[in-house]
């Protein structure tokens, strides 16, 4: 097996949300409980730690404040809010100022602030005008060069180049000489170093800058925005060094241009931080300069954080460097799934529409005419590109352990010292060095929050401390602090809540009580109608991971420990939902939390809620029930169950369909003829395959058997018929004669049939086809219930208990035994090579090679592994080949089976 050579362009779908389509957004992929925006200074917003874009992006509502705009409402004695000010600053229209200052105002606002508002604030109207008419033209030409990769710049109506130069720079001069507000004088400034900047007149721009900035002895909005402009010009000049320290000024000057005069020092200068730490001089400016040079950096941050301390502990740029690391541990002790069942690689499986078990033949549409088949490679790419990260980062630890669960959760529950909140031992990015990260977090921030007035550190404090699962400390220190800023106090509240709620080890009714009486609003989910109409701002992820979401987890968890896997699984899934994954041992306790007496009100209200609507849901159960009874063929067992299913509605499933409204979701409605679950179910069942073609019609890819002498067979059956039908073939079964062997086999091909490698694996696993699914996985467990932890992780996960393929291998030696017909015989030693290679792939899936990937040798061990394997079916799982071709080479059903099977032909060849 090759090993994959992954390119940066792979490796970047698992880190960056560039659209819509990309298959996963990082910061959805943990819980966010310590809210990164709770710091004061909102204009460093943007620089808070995400994976998914460029820059932090998630500000919940909150505005970064605007320099400009903030700098007119003072000019307008605050006359103006902050709203109305941007109105007439950046919406209103050159016409309606112009009307304004002509004494016609029709803007309503204009007219609110009536006629005199002109001649008071003249200078300053006179100035929007002007700049207003300039800023549709305010952009820089497009100059191609001869580097370029692409072959057309930009395209823009107008730029700069646009108007006339001369015209433009003299107008502008003009204003600046008459204006006398000092302020006012200095925007008309600002406009000649920016116009000369756009029209690539570097030379000029620095020039307007020292003459009409610089002697205005203001370093305020207007100055910053000047110095940005010019600090573009000396770019252009190639003066990158004094372009990039000018920047820098902007950077920490300025609230709104952080970002775009952070993304210029990255442009003006490759190694700009170290340059700007040469040139700080003041402690600020190196303050600054750490920031930039940790927030830049890959390494471990507080060395930089502890010198930052030196100069201002009370500095809120050591904030944010805080809350990135906090948040960055946070991702590794909270991702919102932990895949650790037995089977692990089969995560996302579901979405899929493969028939592993066909990999000789191609495609599962693909008319091959082979019954058994060869399966070489069970990992599709983007499995292998999952195991790979798993490797490669530290993937979830399988747990060996068979023993009562019960008694495990004891342990783990109260003495795991692992993290939180689940009792794991999984590897999920976590390891020695993250939690030698946390300690040495934790004792920076005990020391900050010692020597600053902000309560901020205290709380990041308590946050740690609850990481560690320190909860008492934790606790302590959220009672102690003092504070009236409100986001403070809403994320001490929450954390509060987690204390609480992750500290207690049993969740027993009394502790239910609590839950719904203290924080009912954790879990009762308040309905948001959502636009799915506006495709430009629809969140094709769906919410992000929230502080609910947290805690159902934990109890979900915690009711798993407890043995109550029921409730666990009803914690994030639907009743709906056991049909993907009807195992019976999830089956049972989910029936028995169903018709639990005296429930309380958590359960009735949160839990119970997802007992959705399945239409009848006794026989919901009663179907689940009579399907294994099938699998393991108890066919009177499975009788009594769908006795109890004839209400069975059909297998709940959901058509989703895009209207010019949105989203349409409706209730799959079975048509008549069409099998739903229970009725309408083909006498095929009992025929055998004439080639290996899941996706061709029934018709095609099996033929039936000869059941004149079983006239209760009928065309169509629903399962109840067909379990009576059934019970009567075992019967005649019991004899000693012809009719007893037929009866024998045709029991054998619907037990293979309905295994994972016959076409109507569907009809005992809960499944309207023979696609999708895990019906055809090989699991590689003994455990009743592969799942770990909790049951969130469910429907990306495919676990059905494993076929009994000796149950049809039996009803077919019985056949072999009685029957005179050697034709038949050799059908019926088909059928049992073919059931005795699903034990052959039972047992590879328990015998996987666990090589590491980056062992030197991977291809020679795996190769070696494989031929291990060749050797093993070849000696203990081909009895029946081989006696079928000792045997019976000079059959007709022989010889049609070497012309027809591809996999038999190569058998026969060895």
């Amino acid at each position: 097996m090759k090993k994959y050579i992954l390119s940066l362009a792979v490796l970047s779908l698992f880190y960056t949300k560039s659209d819509a389509c990309a298959w996963s957004d990082p910061d959805y992929e943990y819980f966010n409980l310590f809210t990164q925006s709770i710091i004061k200074d909102k204009s460093y917003l943007p620089f808070l730690l995400t994976y998914s874009n460029r820059f932090y992006g998630d500000y919940k509502g909150m505005q970064i404040p605007d320099d400009n705009i903030e700098t007119w409402k003072k000019f307008f004695n605050n006359q103006l809010n902050y709203a109305e000010t941007e109105n007439l600053v950046y919406k209103i229209s050159m016409d309606d100022l112009n009307a304004l200052k002509n004494g016609r105002p029709s803007n309503p606002l204009l007219q609110k602030l009536g006629t005199g508002f002109y001649q008071k604030y003249k200078e300053g109207i006179d100035y929007l005008i002007e700049a207003k008419y300039l800023e549709p033209y305010m952009s820089i030409n497009y100059v191609e060069s001869k580097d370029s990769f692409y072959g057309n710049g930009p395209s823009s109506d107008v730029n700069a180049t646009s108007i006339d130069y001369a015209k433009t720079v003299n107008a502008l001069t003009s204003l600046y000489n008459a204006t006398r507000n000092p302020e006012i004088k200095q925007r008309y400034g600002y406009q000649l170093v920016r116009f000369n900047h756009y029209t690539r007149n570097y030379d000029a721009a620095l020039e307007a800058f020292k003459t009409y900035i610089e002697p205005i002895k203001q370093k305020g909005t207007v100055y910053f925005m000047a110095l940005d402009q010019l600090a573009g010009a000396q770019r252009g000049k190639e003066m990158n060094a004094d372009a990039n320290w000018n920047f820098f000024q902007v950077f920490m000057n300025s609230k709104d241009r952080k970002e775009s005069a952070f993304v210029s020092m990255k442009l003006s200068d490759t190694a700009s931080f170290s340059n700007i730490m040469k040139r700080a001089g003041t402690s600020d400016e190196k303050n600054m300069a750490y920031f930039l040079l940790g927030y830049e950096g890959f390494s471990n941050p507080i060395p930089i954080m502890e010198k930052m301390y030196d100069i201002n502990p009370d500095s809120e740029i050591l904030k944010v460097m805080a809350v990135r690391s906090i948040n960055e541990l946070e991702r590794s002790y909270l991702p919102i799934y932990y895949y650790t069942s037995d089977a692990s690689d089969n995560v996302y499986m579901r979405k899929g529409n493969t028939d592993d078990h066909n990999k000789d033949t191609g495609s599962a549409d693909s008319k091959t005419t082979t019954t058994e088949v060869k399966k070489e490679e069970k990992l599709s790419f983007w499995q292998k590109i999952v195991r790979f990260f798993k490797n490669l980062f530290g993937g979830s630890k399988s747990d060996s352990t068979n023993g009562d669960k019960a008694d495990r959760s004891n342990d783990e529950l109260l003495n795991n010292p692992d993290r939180i909140p689940f009792y794991t031992e999984s590897g999920y990015g976590y390891d020695d060095k993250t939690k030698d990260y946390l300690d040495d977090l934790e004792k920076f921030t005990e020391k900050t929050k010692k020597v600053s007035k902000d309560e901020y550190w205290q709380i990041a404090d308590a946050y740690l401390k609850f990481l560690k699962k320190d909860y008492e400390a934790s606790a302590e220190i959220l009672d102690e602090i003092k504070t009236t800023n409100p986001e403070y106090l809403e994320e001490i509240k929450r954390m509060k809540v987690l204390n609480d709620i992750v500290s207690h080890p049993k969740i027993d009714a009394e502790y239910e009580d609590h839950l719904m009486k203290n924080y009912s609003d954790y879990f009762i989910k308040k309905e948001v109608k959502k636009d799915s109409t506006n495709t430009e701002n629809y969140d094709y992820y769906g919410e992000a991971p929230s502080t609910a979401d947290f805690l159902k987890d934990v109890l979900a968890n915690r009711y798993f420990l407890q043995g109550e896997d029921g409730k666990s699984f009803l914690m994030s899934n639907k009743l709906s939902d056991l049909q993907y994954n009807p195992n019976s041992s999830l089956v049972k306790s989910v029936e028995d939390f169903y018709r639990k007496p005296n429930k309380t009100q958590f359960e009735q209200q949160i839990i119970a809620k997802n007992m959705d609507s399945v239409g009848n849901i006794d026989a919901f159960f009663s179907m689940i029930y009579g399907d294994r009874a099938m699998r393991q063929a108890d066919f009177e067992k499975a009788k009594s169950y769908y006795e109890k299913a004839q209400g069975f509605a059909g297998i709940p499933r959901t058509n989703y369909e895009w209207t010019d409204k949105g989203e349409k979701i409706t209730a799959k409605q079975y048509a008549a003829g069409e099998y739903n679950g229970f009725k309408d179910i083909s006498n095929l069942v009992f025929g055998h395959n004439v080639w290996e073609s899941f996706g061709s019609a029934e018709t095609e890819s099996m033929e039936a058997e000869d059941y004149s002498a079983f006239p209760f067979i009928k065309a169509s059956m629903n399962k109840l018929e067909l379990t009576d039908a059934l019970i009567q073939l075992k019967k005649i079964s019991a004899g000693a004669d012809e009719k007893a062997a037929k009866a024998s086999q045709l029991i054998g091909n619907l037990l293979y049939n309905t295994s994972s490698l016959g076409y109507y694996r569907q009809l005992f696993v809960m499944d309207i086809d023979n696609s999708n699914g895990g019906k055809y996985d090989f699991w590689n467990t003994d455990r009743k219930n592969p799942y770990k932890y909790y049951y969130k992780n469910f429907l990306y996960t495919t676990y059905i208990e494993p076929d009994n393929f000796d149950l049809a291998i039996n009803y077919y030696q019985k056949t072999l035994k009685l029957s005179k017909d050697k034709e038949q015989r050799a059908r019926v030693l088909f059928q049992m090579a073919s059931a005795e290679q699903g034990k052959y792939y039972q047992y590879e899936a328990k015998n996987t090679a666990t090589i590491n990937y980056s062992d030197p040798q991977y291809s020679e061990k795996e190769k070696a592994h494989q031929t291990e394997l060749d050797n093993i079916r070849n000696e203990k799982y081909r009895t029946y080949f081989a006696q079928l071709k000792s045997q019976y080479s000079d059959t007709e059903t022989m010889k049609g089976l070497s012309g027809s099977c591809s996999y038999f032909g190569y058998f026969l060849r060895k």
